[in-house]
C-alpha cells in the first residue's frame, strides 16, 4: 500500500466512482471530467496500489480482488472526510431535496410504501423514494457500492459493512375470501391440506412458508401459484382458494378485498423484518432522518 503522503487523495474519488460505474466513460461523465484524465487516474492508481484494479471484459471493467476489498474502506473513508467538511450537517426535512432507494420486496411495498409517501408528502415534500428488488447476494454489492440507501426486509447474510436494527416480528395467517365452503377459523390441518392453495413460488425471503406447508402434506406443485405476493388478494377474492402469507400483508389487505384470515394449522418460523444501512451512510444526516422516520412508524 502507498504512503498516504505520496497519494493524492482526489484519486480515491475516481477509483470509488470507478467501482461504481465500472466503466471509464461514465466515471468521466458523471464527474464533468474528460476521458483521458479518468483514464490517467487509474493509470496513477495502478501505480500506486501496485495492482491493475479493474480489468476489461464483456461486462465492463471487473475489479480486481484487491479494487473489491478497498471499495468499503475507500468509501467509508470518503464519506468521513465528506461529513468533516460539511458545516451544514443537519437535513431539514421541510426544506430539504433528496431522492433515496430503498431495498423492500413486494410485499414491503405494500406494507411501508403508502404510509412513507403519504408522511414525505406532509413532512419532506421534496423527498421521493424509488424502491428496488434485488436477491441478497446482488443487494449486498450494490450497498456495499452506495447505491441503495436502505433495505427494509426480511434479509440475511448482508456481511459486514451494514448496520442492522429489528424493527418487528410477525408470523402467517391464511387468506381466504367470504363464503369460501371449507374455510374457517376452526379449519384443522385436514382439510386445510385438502382445500386449493395459490402459492407464492417466489417467496424469498420468505421462503419458509412453503418449506413448512411440503412438510405439512400439501403438494405445492398440484396447486396454483404467482411469482410474487402482490396479486395474490386479486386472486383470493375471486376464488375459492388459501393463501398463507405473512401477518402484516394479510393485515393489510383483509379488509380492502373482502377476505378472512385465519391461523394456518401448520407451524411456520416468525419473521423479523430488519432495517439495513451501509456503513458509509451511518453518519449522514438524511440517511439518519429516513431511518428515524421509519422506526418512529413502523417499529414494535
Amino acid at each position: 500500500m502507498p504512503d498516504l503522503r505520496n497519494l493524492d487523495l482526489n484519486l480515491l474519488v475516481i477509483l470509488q466512482h470507478l467501482l461504481e460505474e465500472r466503466s471509464i466513460s461514465a466515471v468521466a461523465r458523471r464527474l464533468n471530467l474528460s476521458q483521458p484524465a479518468v483514464s490517467n487516474a487509474l493509470r496513477r492508481l495502478r501505480v500506486a496500489m501496485d495492482d491493475p484494479l479493474f480489468v476489461r471484459s464483456g461486462q465492463g471493467m471487473q475489479p480486481t480482488p484487491l479494487a473489491e476489498r478497498l471499495a468499503e474502506p475507500v468509501g467509508e473513508a470518503l464519506s468521513l472526510l465528506t461529513h468533516m467538511l460539511d458545516f451544514r450537517d443537519a437535513f431539514d426535512p421541510t426544506v430539504g431535496s433528496r431522492r433515496f432507494r430503498v431495498a423492500m420486496s413486494d410485499v414491503g411495498e405494500i406494507h411501508f410504501m403508502p404510509r412513507l409517501v403519504g408522511l414525505c408528502a406532509a413532512r419532506a415534500p421534496n423527498v421521493r423514494i424509488d424502491t428496488v428488488r434485488l436477491v441478497e447476494a446482488e443487494l449486498r454489492r450494490e450497498m456495499e457500492a452506495g447505491r441503495i440507501d436502505l433495505a427494509v426486509g426480511a434479509f440475511e447474510n448482508l456481511g459486514g459493512g451494514i448496520f442492522q436494527r429489528m424493527l418487528f416480528r410477525q408470523g402467517y395467517l391464511t387468506l381466504y375470501r367470504h363464503g369460501h365452503p371449507t374455510a374457517g377459523p376452526d379449519m384443522d390441518l385436514a382439510a386445510f391440506i385438502r382445500a386449493r392453495h395459490l402459492v407464492v413460488s417466489r417467496a424469498q425471503p420468505y421462503g419458509q412458508v412453503n418449506d413448512a406447508l411440503e412438510r405439512a402434506g400439501v403438494v405445492l406443485a398440484q396447486h396454483f401459484s404467482v411469482p410474487h405476493f402482490g396479486a395474490v388478494p386479486y386472486i383470493l377474492a375471486e376464488n375459492d382458494l388459501l393463501a398463507t402469507v405473512p401477518q402484516k400483508l394479510a393485515q393489510d389487505v383483509a379488509t380492502r378485498f373482502g377476505l378472512n384470515t385465519l391461523v394456518p394449522p401448520v407451524p411456520v418460523s416468525q419473521l423479523q423484518t430488519n432495517l439495513f444501512w451501509p456503513r458509509r451512510f451511518h453518519r449522514d444526516a438524511a440517511n439518519q432522518w429516513l431511518r428515524e422516520l421509519i422506526v418512529a412508524n413502523f417499529a414494535s
